[in-house]
């Protein structure tokens, strides 16, 4: 696996608990692409601790679909909605302790549907969670509910992305 960690740009100012750098109480996720993978690298701080010392398990899913959908975005390029996932819990998952995301592009059925898997891994490279999920592209007549700023945000935001 290349090593090499590339920075992708994100969106300023946006209130995502995931990724948003607006919201006070969001996890602040950057990403890098590494690879044919687009990662991020987080310590859960306690307030989001489901069982005493372990991350809560919808925090564990936010991490798996916020990384599948990064790497959709970086590699896709596409306005979509998470359809479905499913997430494999393996092992506890600690707070206050260093964690890698790695999100992968799975082989999709067709142009409108994309499918993609996300693995959460300690700093000694175990699975302590894994995911698969199905993501639907948003046709045009689709996008009526998005604000017309933040398509313009996002499709610059597409352009930023070197080709794949």
């Amino acid at each position: 696996m290349n090593d090499k960690k590339t920075p992708i740009p994100q969106l300023e100012g946006q209130t995502c608990f995931a990724c948003g750098t607006a919201n006070p109480i969001g996890l602040k996720l950057k990403f890098y692409r590494s690879g044919d993978a687009i990662c991020t690298d987080i310590r859960l701080e306690r307030s989001y601790e489901g069982w005493t010392n372990m991350a809560h398990g919808g925090i564990i899913s936010t991490l798996l679909d916020e990384t599948m959908s990064w790497t959709i975005i970086y590699f896709k390029r596409v306005f979509f909605v998470t359809r479905k996932m499913e997430v494999k819990f393996i092992r506890p998952i600690l707070v206050e302790k260093p964690l890698t995301v790695r999100g992968r592009l799975l082989d999709s059925p067709d142009d409108l549907r994309i499918k993609a898997k996300a693995d959460i891994m300690d700093n000694q490279g175990n699975v302590l969670a894994r995911s698969t999920g199905e993501f639907v592209v948003l046709q045009e007549e689709k996008l009526s509910s998005v604000p017309e700023d933040m398509k313009k945000e996002m499709s610059a935001l597409f352009e930023k992305f070197p080709p794949s």
